[in-house]
């Protein structure tokens, strides 16, 4: 495995790199204070509209798509470096139309859409003139297992019929969210439980679909993105948004969630690697006990503990973008699980020595540490918890065993 930046990697990131640096981090507190200054947080900050005009200007735009028709044709290797520098900023994979949910959406489109369905929804998307959201947990059963799921697309003619109850739906608070991503059953009775499944493109403002709340995550709101619990009451929509067929909601699925995990790990290395930067600068410049912070032996050990978990769990990363691109996704699954347990919990250590460090300031509004502790604290469940993930895990290892031995070898 050779883990060098590809020329196409070099080629983006030092522009990548240098836009961040000049309109991205500067602008943080500017996105917040336009978020906070109208009648509502659920609105676009108007900077933000400027900023992704400026990146895509730049050619800084759709670098998360393998399909070269539609974005710019990296491996997920490639991409590795570019999302980590984009998950540096909660506001940077937005301006780059990189950010979740719509980089699943898009491409479950670009893999399984219709001609139409790619006309209608996928060209806005890369444009970035709409966004969207992603229906599939449920608040009345365990939706780790997403065989429990209870949710209904039942055929009528030419339409379906959707009924059913979601919860952290992605996107739903975004007022540019013109369409959803739903899973539900259309058989409910099939041997098979994993046809019972299909996904159905919903557009936002078909009668039916009333947000009961939206959800905060440890008291953040997310806003303008935002978590719906929203309720489908006999929400009727064409057949033709059926995607890729009745019964086959597990397979896109798997060919959505794999990327989706992978980008979520890429971006939260570059959310540790800024939280060690902030332990360093915060260290070296408070004084405790007569002498700067960084030179107490506690600061030491925990810098030097974050720096080898940082790169851990990077060339983890790496290893199974490198078997996304070499083996296929479903070869790589063990490598996704593992970094999909193991890089939010390497991410929350980081952020807590570097809150640690801040003192009382880190859990306050006035650092960004606290709001993307909560954030990482909640991927441990977003795309599967790790509680599934380790099970995926443990049992592929035994695969490799073959049948249970009646007797253990002895070492004589």
């Amino acid at each position: 495995m050779d883990f060098a930046y590809s020329p196409r990697t070099k080629q983006y990131l030092d522009p990548l790199v240098a836009f961040m640096d000049q309109h991205v981090y500067p602008n943080e507190p500017i996105v917040a204070d336009q978020l906070n200054a109208g009648p509502t947080r659920w609105q676009i900050p108007p900077i933000m509209e400027a900023l992704k005009a400026k990146a895509r200007a730049q050619g800084l735009w759709n670098l998360f798509l393998p399909d070269s028709d539609h974005g710019a044709g990296l491996t997920n290797l490639e991409y590795a470096p570019l999302c980590e520098v984009m998950g540096r900023s909660p506001i940077a994979p937005e301006i780059f139309n990189c950010s979740a949910p719509d980089t699943g959406n898009m491409e479950v489109l670009v893999r399984y859409g219709s001609e139409e369905q790619k006309r209608r929804w996928l060209r806005p998307l890369l444009d970035g003139e709409i966004r969207s959201a992603f229906a599939m947990t449920e608040p009345d059963v365990a939706s780790s297992d997403a065989r429990n799921i209870e949710a209904r697309i039942v055929r009528d003619g030419d339409d379906y019929v959707i009924n059913g109850h979601k919860w952290w739906t992605s996107g739903l608070g975004d007022p540019r969210c013109k369409m959803l991503i739903f899973m539900g059953q259309t058989d409910p009775n099939h041997p098979d439980a994993y046809k019972r499944q299909s996904m159905i493109l919903v557009p936002r403002d078909s009668a039916g679909v009333r947000v009961v709340r939206m959800l905060t995550v440890f008291g953040y709101d997310e806003a303008p993105h935002g978590h719906g619990d929203v309720v489908f009451e006999n929400v009727r929509v064409p057949a033709s948004n059926m995607l890729l067929g009745e019964g086959r909601g597990f397979e896109i699925a798997q060919g959505r969630l794999g990327p989706g995990r992978i980008h979520h790990c890429m971006r939260l290395i570059g959310v540790a690697e800024r939280a060690l930067e902030a332990i360093c600068h915060r260290a070296q410049a408070r004084v405790a006990f007569g002498k700067p912070i960084a030179q107490h032996d506690v600061t030491i050990e925990r810098i030097a503990q974050s720096r080898i978990e940082i790169e851990q769990a990077r060339l983890l990363v790496l290893k199974a973008a490198y078997m996304m691109d070499t083996a296929g996704n479903k070869a790589a699954r063990s490598e996704i699980a593992q970094i999909k347990v193991a890089v939010p919990n390497m991410t929350l250590r980081v952020l807590d020595r570097a809150i640690q460090v801040f003192g009382g300031a880190g859990v306050s509004q006035d650092f960004w540490l606290a709001a993307a502790w909560a954030g990482a604290r909640s991927l441990r469940f977003a795309d599967g918890p790790d509680e599934v993930h380790r099970r995926q895990i443990g049992r592929l290892e035994l695969r490799k065993y073959g049948e249970p031995k009646t007797q253990v070898p002895r070492v004589t």
